[in-house]
């Protein structure tokens, strides 16, 4: 018996080393930073894996060390600045290394959450790291057949810009010599790593597709400001598309007119466009900005509630007033407007 009690125990203690070094090498949790690391010429690899341990890139240092012995690309590793993110795998890492893929040549460029494709285009091109037509030509029939959601994108003709939405708003950094290519694949390459495959699921059940749900996220984007009121503000819309109601969202509105303005007019509401939701049912053809992953949770994730209303509270917390009824809401917006 007591051979196979010493089996068993054998058998326990092999299974937690392989569960110690599973998890020792998966990448590290938490928010997604950029991280600069300067790995000096000659350093071993023990070195360069205490160096990612202290800026929080891997979990522990000497698993790392053994690893890339075991992969084999310790002769590989090139001294030099490199950018690495938390939350990025090993393997990722051991590439840049070895490929040499350092920062020097790299340019740097943040997109905000709700901005859309025609601003996308101008700062990129302001800022000298692609020409605005060459990124449209790119997003409006470029092939990415490399990620899947493309594909499902309906054509409609009525639609602005193919990948508008799908450009994951992020702080980006590029070769200086990017293609526009190049630039459109980086950020529909964060969309999917963002986007989790139970959220398609979940939206089937809400019978909704990907695309509906990204042009309703975008929406949300636009018309909130404060986190905590987007699930709020995306129960509003499920509400109205359950029981038929025309969504009358202001931004897709904004959208058409091609700026924000700070208050709309009755006649700006009757502006004719197949993105005017105060004139045409359901979802515009598209989305109308690229959401960030608090809009895309939200759309995935609504309140539940039976609030078919809002109004900006104009009290300088950016917040809103929800009401069930339009009753509710004129008392809500004439005490909005008393602020």
């Amino acid at each position: 018996m007591w051979l196979v009690a010493l089996f068993l125990i054998a058998i326990v203690a092999a299974g937690g080393a392989a569960w110690y070094v599973y998890e020792g090498l998966q990448p590290v949790d938490g928010p997604q930073t950029a991280k600069n690391v300067t790995i000096p010429t000659g350093s071993s690899v023990r070195e360069i894996g205490r160096l990612l341990e202290e800026q929080g890139l891997i979990r522990n240092a000497d698993l790392f060390q053994y690893y890339v012995k075991y992969k084999g690309v310790a002769p590989q590793l090139k001294a030099g600045e490199y950018q690495f993110t938390t939350g990025q795998a090993i393997d990722d890492m051991l590439t840049a290394m070895a490929e040499g893929k350092t920062v020097v040549n790299a340019a740097r460029f943040t997109i905000p959450e709700g901005w859309n494709i025609e601003q996308i285009a101008e700062h990129l091109d302001k800022e000298g790291i692609v020409e605005k037509a060459a990124f449209l030509k790119e997003v409006n029939e470029g092939e990415f057949p490399e990620y899947e959601f493309v594909a499902q994108i309906p054509k409609n003709k009525d639609r602005k810009h193919r990948l508008e939405g799908y450009l994951f708003p992020e702080t980006y950094e590029v070769d200086k010599d990017a293609t526009a290519h190049e630039v459109v694949s980086r950020m529909l390459a964060q969309f999917e790593k963002v986007w989790q495959p139970q959220w398609t699921e979940q939206l089937k059940q809400r019978g909704l597709t990907l695309d509906e749900a990204v042009s309703l996220a975008s929406i949300v984007e636009r018309e909130v400001t404060v986190d905590k009121e987007r699930p709020l503000v995306a129960g509003v819309y499920y509400n109205r598309i359950r029981d038929k109601w025309p969504l009358q969202a202001d931004a897709t509105v904004q959208f058409i007119l091609g700026k924000q303005r700070d208050r709309l007019t009755y006649e700006d509401l009757k502006v004719k466009s197949p993105y005017n939701t105060y004139l045409n049912p359901g979802l515009p053809p598209g989305p109308i900005a690229n959401p960030g992953r608090a809009s895309l949770e939200a759309v995935v994730n609504p309140a539940q509630h039976d609030y078919f209303f809002y109004v900006t509270k104009k009290d300088g917390t950016s917040e809103h007033y929800f009401s069930k009824t339009l009753s509710e809401h004129n008392a809500n917006d004439a005490k909005s407007r008393g602020n």
